[in-house]
C-alpha cells in the first residue's frame, strides 16, 4: 500500500477508506466550526520562499540537537492518543518507526500501550506527554514510570482544562473500543472512555483532568522530576515569558491540532510572537498543520527549532502499520532536504528569516510605497 503513496496527505484519504467512521473522525476532526483546523494548513500556504542561488548544496545535513540529543532531522513525532484504534501495533509500531528514522517519539498519556511497553521496543529517544489529573499521586507515579523507562523529557499539555467541543465525537458518541484500554492507567480505577450520550472522552476528561492547574502546579511538577519539561500549548508572548520564568526547558507552540479553542491562530502564525518573546533563552518548537517538507522549512525560517507531526503519523499507521509511519517520516525528510537544497541551505543553522516572506511582510512593503 505504502509503495503507491507519494506524499503524506495521500495517507489521510486511504485511512478514511480503511478506518471505522468513529475512529477516523476522532483523529481527523477539530473543534466546533473547524476554522482553526483549516487555518493550520492554509496559513502555511500563504507563506512564500525567498530562495538563494549559486550556493554549494552538494552536501545537505538536516540533523539537529534537541535537549542534548542529536536527531536525524528537525521533524519529530507528536503525541496522539489511542493509536491501537488505528492499527493493532499502535504506539509500538510508531516507536519502532521513529527510532528507525533517528528521531524523537512523544508518547501520549492516553496511549493504548504503556510507557514500559514502548520502552521494550528497543533504543530510541522518547518524550512523555503529560496531562495533570486531579489525583496527584497518579501523576507522580506516571512521571516516575516514564523516568524509569528511559524517557528523556516531559511534554506538559497546558491547553486542556476541559476538552474542546468536537462535534464529530458528539455525533458518533465516541468511545474507546472495548478491547482497548488507556494502558498507563490500567488498574487505577480512574473510569473508562465509555459510550455516553455525548463524547465519552469529554466525559472522562471532565471527571479526571484538573481544571485548577496553574503555574504553581508546574513548580510542583518540577519538584518531583529531574527530567526537562517542555510546555505544550503556548500561543502568546505573555505565556511564553511566564513559561521561561517558571524554568521550562522549551516551548511547543500548539493549538492541540485545532481540537480545543476554535478561532485561535494557526500555529505558524503564532510562532513569531512566541519566538520573539523567548529571545533565544529556550528552544521553541511547533506542531499543527505540517504536511510537507516545505512546511518544515517555513517553520524553521520563522524561528522554530523543530516541528512535531501528529495526524500524518496516525494516518500512515492506519494504512500500513510501522511501514506506513516509516514512509511518512521518510517522505517528510526527503522533501525537507530537497527544500533546503533549493533554498540554498546546507545545514539547519543556515535557515533564517530572510528565506521566507509572510503576508505581514508584504503589507509592510506595500505601506512604504
Amino acid at each position: 500500500m505504502s509503495a503507491e503513496v507519494v506524499n503524506v496527505s495521500e495517507y489521510e484519504q486511504l485511512a478514511k477508506e480503511k478506518l471505522p467512521k468513529m475512529v477516523y473522525d476522532y483523529y481527523a476532526s477539530g473543534a466546533e466550526d473547524q476554522f482553526t483546523l483549516k487555518e493550520n494548513r492554509s496559513a502555511f500556504e500563504r507563506i512564500r520562499f525567498r530562495p538563494r542561488v549559486l550556493i554549494d548544496v552538494s552536501k545537505v545535513d538536516p540533523s539537529i540537537t534537541v535537549l542534548g540529543s542529536k536527531i536525524s532531522m528537525p521533524i519529530m513525532v507528536a503525541p496522539t492518543a489511542m493509536q491501537r484504534m488505528a492499527h493493532p501495533d499502535g504506539e509500538l509500531a510508531v516507536a519502532r518507526a521513529a527510532a528507525s528514522a533517528g528521531t524523537i517519539m512523544t508518547l501520549s498519556s492516553w496511549a493504548t500501550s504503556s510507557v514500559e511497553e514502548v520502552a521494550s521496543t528497543g533504543p530510541g529517544i522518547r518524550f512523555f506527554q503529560l496531562y495533570v489529573y486531579k489525583n496527584r499521586n497518579v501523576v507522580a507515579q506516571l512521571v516516575r514510570r516514564a523516568e524509569n523507562a528511559g524517557f528523556k523529557a516531559i511534554a506538559l499539555t497546558v491547553d486542556t482544562p476541559r476538552l474542546g467541543r468536537r462535534e464529530s465525537d458528539i455525533k458518533n458518541r465516541f468511545n474507546l473500543p472495548r478491547h482497548l484500554t488507556l494502558k498507563n492507567f490500567e488498574g487505577l480505577d480512574l473510569g473508562k472512555v465509555d459510550k455516553t450520550d455525548d463524547s465519552g472522552l469529554a466525559s472522562y476528561v471532565a471527571g479526571q483532568i484538573d481544571r485548577s492547574l496553574s503555574w504553581k502546579d508546574v513548580k510542583w511538577l518540577q519538584s518531583i522530576t529531574k527530567l526537562p519539561i517542555l510546555v505544550k500549548g503556548i500561543l502568546t508572548a505573555e505565556d511564553t515569558r511566564l513559561a521561561i520564568n517558571a524554568g521550562m526547558a522549551g516551548i511547543i507552540v500548539s493549538n492541540h491540532g485545532a481540537r480545543q479553542l476554535d478561532y485561535v491562530p494557526a500555529t505558524i502564525l503564532a510562532l513569531e510572537e512566541v519566538v520573539a518573546a523567548a529571545q533565544g533563552r529556550v528552544p521553541v518548537f511547533l506542531d499543527g498543520g505540517i504536511r510537507r517538507g516545505t512546511d518544515v522549512l517555513k517553520a524553521l525560517a520563522l524561528g522554530a527549532s523543530g516541528v512535531f507531526v501528529g495526524r500524518p503519523v496516525v494516518f500512515g499507521l492506519s494504512v500500513d502499520g510501522e511501514a506506513g509511519v516509516r514512509k511518512v517520516l521518510q517522505i517528510l525528510q526527503d522533501e525537507f532536504e530537497l527544500a533546503m537544497s533549493l533554498a540554498g541551505c546546507c545545514t539547519v543553522k543556515d535557515i533564517n528569516r530572510s528565506h521566507v516572506q509572510t503576508e505581514l511582510d508584504t503589507l509592510r512593503v506595500a505601506s512604504k510605497l
